[in-house]
């Protein structure tokens, strides 16, 4: 299998990585009320382990932690005090994996089987986000995709062309921006080109699944607190989930803190609400991560 990974030898190990994510909206007028969402504690999962995680809310607040129907810990709140700022600060310690080792991987005839396509079919299906019509110049991917000799050897070439394709600008896209705007646009971020790179990999047949979660320097940094990144990368389906991150043609491994998994971005923003008032603007992100 062919997999299109520039990983350096030091992201072979795992690392402690302490973060600090500040986040929260500003709004034109008092608010009376707000009913929000945060997903920003780090899962323990596939050799990731949480081990400290505290949420701090201004105005305080109850916090009311559950799991979401796609694995995610939530931290929900409701703010009932006059508030013109509402911040939030979610600060983690996570032990990440070191870069697995992946087997073979599967068969397109193994990812036909009823029994594949019946449990992965929420991400064989098009969102909002992720469209699978295609008609902009990206079912040629799709069609290079499937004359490959596996799935794995498929999903290269997906990332292979959506980097082609996509020049990496911030500010060129923003939340809402969709898998088809930015292929028109040829710009955007990683969100944008995890959208892209799903949207062909489900086209192909391929389940797929958006991740979101922290990007770490990508050589070790003890000891030093580096501005670090909200990120998104994909997990496809190949006889188990395997992780690449289109934006860096990369392994996912030591320098990612997983955080959510969904259909699109829209399953996992680290921060949503609604409020009774006048108009709001995002406080802006704030992402500090220092290895221990």
């Amino acid at each position: 299998m062919t997999v299109p990974l520039h990983p350096s030898d030091s992201s072979l190990g795992g690392r402690r990585l302490h973060i600090q994510h500040r986040t929260g909206y500003r709004y034109a007028d008092v608010v009376d009320a707000s009913f929000n969402e945060v997903r920003m504690t780090p899962l323990s999962t596939d050799g990731q382990l949480l081990l400290s995680h505290t949420l701090d809310i201004q105005p305080s607040a109850s916090i009311q932690p559950y799991t979401d129907y796609w694995g995610a810990l939530v931290e929900a709140f409701d703010v009932h005090v006059p508030h013109r700022l509402l911040e939030v600060v979610s600060i983690s310690t996570v032990d990440t994996p070191r870069l697995p080792v992946w087997g073979p991987g599967g068969t397109w005839e193994e990812l036909a089987d009823p029994v594949t396509l019946d449990a992965q079919s929420e991400f064989l299906m098009s969102t909002p986000y992720v469209d699978l019509d295609l008609l902009d110049g990206r079912a040629a991917i799709r069609d290079e995709m499937r004359d490959q000799a596996s799935p794995g050897e498929a999903a290269s070439v997906a990332i292979a062309r959506v980097r082609e394709r996509l020049s990496y600008e911030t500010g060129a896209t923003d939340v809402s921006t969709t898998a088809h705007q930015a292929w028109e646009s040829q710009r955007g971020v990683c969100q944008d080109f995890t959208h892209t790179t799903l949207s062909v990999l489900r086209a192909a047949g391929i389940p797929a699944r958006y991740v979101s979660g922290y990007l770490h320097t990508e050589e070790p940094a003890v000891g030093r607190t580096v501005v670090g990144e909200s990120h998104a990368w994909v997990e496809y389906w190949d006889a188990g989930w395997r992780a690449l991150d289109p934006t860096n043609d990369r392994a996912v491994g030591s320098a990612h803190v997983t955080v959510a998994r969904g259909r699109d971005y829209a399953d996992v923003p680290p921060l949503k609400g609604i409020y009774a008032g006048g108009q709001s603007e995002g406080l802006g992100v704030t992402v500090e991560i220092t290895q221990l």
